[in-house]
């Protein structure tokens, strides 16, 4: 099913356009903790918006790609906002910020990463790889970037906690650089002592009924899988954060 679904990602995984791609290098101030995901997208443009009230509650940052943002739906059907749903059913005082880029790379993320450290992470949700694979980038720089983006995270934030969503290489790579790229999320999530989703869509690649037109980008029913997969290995995470909240 994996294999399958890579094949088709290879040929419509949506890009951003060159201009998209220089916005993701201006450097903005980040989204205020519970920015929905239109300002984070209009603060990683430079777009000029009036920042959303201060929320001082600890995030949940999703740092990824279009499967992140909840390409092709409603903000309110992707599964960080189903993650939110979910966390405000626990009583958590958390907040998710949705900070998932289309066509965005580990490079990418690892230039946004220090505008996004003004928040208050208490969770960093790493989704990123995929396009790396796409565009043939080497394993090796991907996990660079990753290790990067963390140990950053860690330096600012000493006790927030990681989760990483890993991608499957596509096979007409070649054996080598699909073995070389799988090991990547694994492992880092290894070096971090992060929390680990192995392959953010299974059970959601190749299946028609949980994809849209493109084949790709997942439907409404597809991230409410992802969420219920995702949710299982940052619920742990998230009743940690609890235990270090104040009572009261």
């Amino acid at each position: 099913m994996a294999l399958a679904w890579i094949v088709v990602l290879l040929g419509t995984l949506h890009c951003p356009a060159p201009d998209a791609q220089d916005a993701q290098d201006a450097p903005e101030a980040p989204p205020a903790a519970g920015a929905t995901r239109a300002e984070a997208a209009e603060a990683v443009a430079g777009a000029a918006v009036t920042a959303p009230a201060v929320d001082a509650r600890p995030a949940v940052v999703f740092l990824g790609t279009s499967l992140t943002a909840g390409y092709g739906l409603p903000e309110s059907e992707a599964y960080p906002a189903l993650i939110q749903a979910r966390i405000d059913a626990a009583g958590l005082g958390l907040r998710v910020v949705n900070a998932g880029v289309s066509g965005d790379t580990s490079a990418g993320g690892l230039r946004r990463i220090d505008w996004l450290l003004r928040l208050p992470i208490a969770v960093l949700v790493l989704e990123l790889g995929a396009n790396d694979m796409l565009r043939g980038q080497p394993a090796a720089a991907l996990e660079a970037n990753l290790a990067a983006i963390l140990e950053r995270t860690r330096a600012a934030h000493p006790h927030a906690r990681f989760l990483v969503a890993g991608m499957r290489a596509a096979p007409n790579l070649g054996r080598a650089y699909a073995e070389a790229f799988d090991a990547v999320h694994p492992r880092i999530a290894r070096r971090f002592d992060a929390a680990l989703v192995p392959f953010l869509l299974e059970d959601v690649a190749a299946r028609p009924e949980l994809n849209q037109a493109d084949g790709i980008h997942p439907t409404a029913e597809g991230h409410a899988l992802i969420a219920e997969r995702v949710w299982q290995a940052l619920a742990p995470l998230l009743e940690g954060e609890r235990s270090s909240q104040p009572s009261g």
